[in-house]
């Protein structure tokens, strides 16, 4: 049974539209559970859990809390309340399309040394995101607020992996948590993610830990889902951002607390290098 696991934040508008392209796109005959984790839960979100979309699935779940718990958090508390044998993890501006769900599973499924799986993400106009990534150095984070500067390209291109423009399933070093597949056979040796990372790196943290366990990192871009991404950590200001916006703040306090644990250099998986076929 595949767990569906929604991370929602003050977004019941994003929410519908989440789980309306879900009731359109499941499988029938597939064995799901939907359980939304809802932070700073409002009687809108509510109502679109258990009124709205209560009899269009055969089982969701909410689980709110009074309190903004950030990201980390909502996917742990999501895991734990899950009784599937794989957890996809989905924030609130996704939608899925026709047979990515199924894909993924299967894919997934099929090659158990993958211990994580994104999916491609588009933008709303067809474009794909960058969703895969090597690991950070504290020079790409600087760098990707000065992105805008010419020399800023020679730090952020590997991180980004410009070299690298996949058609199929690829490892690499990590992928966005905005849609992440596992199993509850990888978590049962991973474990879950690091809370004392509120809101960002605990993806890359994740991922970190399923490489140093023995477990692959997967870019799968058979599998297609819309995000509505929208940077919050990054303003208009550059580094002038953490006197300004909170999440930038927070941003730079998990980046430290990320490299405290792992070190400040990328430490890239050579096995994060073979490419991997269906």
């Amino acid at each position: 049974m595949l767990s569906i696991i929604i991370a929602n934040f003050k977004n019941p508008a994003l929410l519908r539209l989440c789980l309306t392209s879900l009731a359109k796109n499941i499988t029938p005959g597939f064995s799901y559970e939907i359980v939304v984790t809802d932070g700073q839960t409002s009687i809108e979100t509510q109502n679109v859990v258990l009124e709205e979309f209560a009899h269009t699935f055969s089982k969701i779940t909410l689980v709110p809390f009074k309190e903004n718990i950030g990201y980390t958090r909502l996917v742990n508390e999501g895991i734990k309340a899950s009784s599937g044998d794989y957890f996809l993890i989905l924030n609130a501006d996704i939608i899925t399309l026709p047979g990515s769900l199924a894909g993924m599973v299967g894919y997934l499924a099929a090659h158990p040394y993958v211990g994580l799986l994104g999916p491609q993400l588009l933008n709303f106009d067809d474009s794909i995101q960058q969703s895969y990534f090597r690991f950070y150095t504290p020079l790409t984070i600087l760098y990707r607020r000065i992105s805008h500067l010419p020399f800023a390209g020679r730090v952020l291109n590997p991180f980004l992996m410009k070299d690298l423009q996949p058609t199929k399933p690829v490892a690499v070093d990590w992928v966005m948590g905005s849609a992440l597949l596992t199993s509850k056979a990888a978590l049962a040796k991973i474990g879950l993610m690091d809370e004392t990372m509120f809101l960002y790196m605990s993806e890359v943290d994740w991922a970190k830990r399923f490489w140093e366990n023995g477990y692959a990192v997967v870019y799968y871009p058979p599998a297609k889902l819309y995000h509505f991404h929208k940077r919050e950590s990054k303003g208009r200001f550059g580094i002038f951002d953490i006197f300004l916006r909170r999440e930038t703040r927070w941003h730079i306090r998990d980046a430290i607390r990320y490299f405290m644990k792992h070190g400040i250099r990328a430490q890239t998986p050579r096995t994060a290098q073979l490419s991997l076929s269906l």
